[in-house]
């Protein structure tokens, strides 16, 4: 009891622990906005894309899902400062695997509704462009 006050306490004060971690890692950052893009892409949050990408949080970032909605609020008011170019541009230097990831992921929120809009491949395809990965290291397997 007493350390879970004194948890609240310390987030009244540093803030989100999810949103302090996202806030301080700029390439962390630039892929969930980069997500979050794809999920606007075709016009329509699902909430079949919002469960793709809170488990994208959790599992490959480590963002606690009570911070999940704090980072969503974070990206909100501050994404608007990055645009996708800007996004990009900070993983274009990053080694292959990790850029492979960023395009897992977006491809991930894509199929995550079951529809693929065209927008939605244009973005993709786009962005595969611009990390210079190819869309076969997207749908093979992790060996």
């Amino acid at each position: 009891m007493a350390f879970a006050l004194l948890d609240q306490i310390r987030q009244i004060f540093d803030g989100d622990p999810g949103v302090r971690k996202v806030a301080d890692d700029p390439v962390l950052s630039a892929e969930l906005l980069m997500l979050f893009r794809m999920i606007l892409a075709d016009g329509s949050v699902s909430e079949s894309e919002m469960v793709a990408f809170r488990r994208i949080c959790k599992d490959a970032f480590g963002i606690a899902e009570s911070s999940i909605d704090s980072v969503i609020e974070y990206l909100n008011e501050f994404g608007y400062e990055t645009n996708g170019s800007q996004a990009i541009a900070l993983f274009r230097d990053l080694d292959v695997e990790r850029r492979r990831q960023l395009a897992k992921h977006m491809a991930e929120i894509a199929k995550a509704n079951s529809q693929l809009a065209e927008s939605e491949i244009r973005l993709l395809r786009r962005t595969l462009d611009l990390l210079d990965i190819s869309p076969v290291d997207v749908v093979k397997p992790q060996e």
